[in-house]
């Protein structure tokens, strides 16, 4: 269900590897919107709450896109404190980084699915403009940091990226949100 909208979604393209990984993870929409709402939200001014009865006000004036990302259950314990980013689809369609360095997203809900199958934990909410400098001085350095494991394949013809959080200097604000 399209939950701005209340429509049921349509899936089309039956025959494409992403459906069903859509399915399952828009079955967590409801618990994204929880952890990442609340941080678009911000107290109003006294001023403005007088004026125009304004308790709250959307964090920025122009809209937040957010990419979402779940890993299912199980990877949390196999790979601690990492973030996997689609790299290369041998079809050539342009992959999650790709999209990422041409400047799309503001932020990235990155998250795995609890023991209970109904939760996300543990996730991370990721600065994208901050992951883009970090990448961007990374690549410009003589001799580059490994931010990341060499591209692993998916085994369907796409590659991820695996990131891992500890290689990020802590003081950048790569990391908005979490819980572990």
């Amino acid at each position: 269900m399209d939950l701005r909208t209340g429509d049921k979604i349509v899936y089309t393209n039956e025959g494409s590897t992403i459906l069903p990984d859509r399915r399952w993870s828009d079955q967590y929409l409801p618990q994204i919107r929880a952890i990442v709402g609340p941080r678009l939200l911000v107290p109003s001014s006294l001023e403005r709450d007088r004026n125009e009865g304004a308790d709250l006000v959307v964090l920025t004036g122009r809209n937040v896109t957010i990419a979402c990302r779940l890993r299912r259950h199980g990877y949390a314990t196999r790979y601690p404190n990492q973030f996997t980013v689609r790299s290369h689809r041998d079809s050539g369609m342009a992959t999650e980084l790709v999209k990422i360095r041409e400047g799309w997203g503001d932020w990235m809900l990155y998250g795995h699915e609890a023991k209970n199958k109904t939760d996300i934990c543990p996730w991370w909410l990721l600065d994208l403009n901050v992951f883009r400098a970090l990448l961007t001085e990374n690549e410009a350095r003589t001799v580059p940091d490994a931010l990341c494991d060499e591209a692993v394949s998916n085994f369907d013809g796409t590659y991820f990226n695996a990131y891992h959080l500890d290689r990020f200097p802590a003081n950048r604000g790569l990391i908005i949100a979490w819980r572990s």
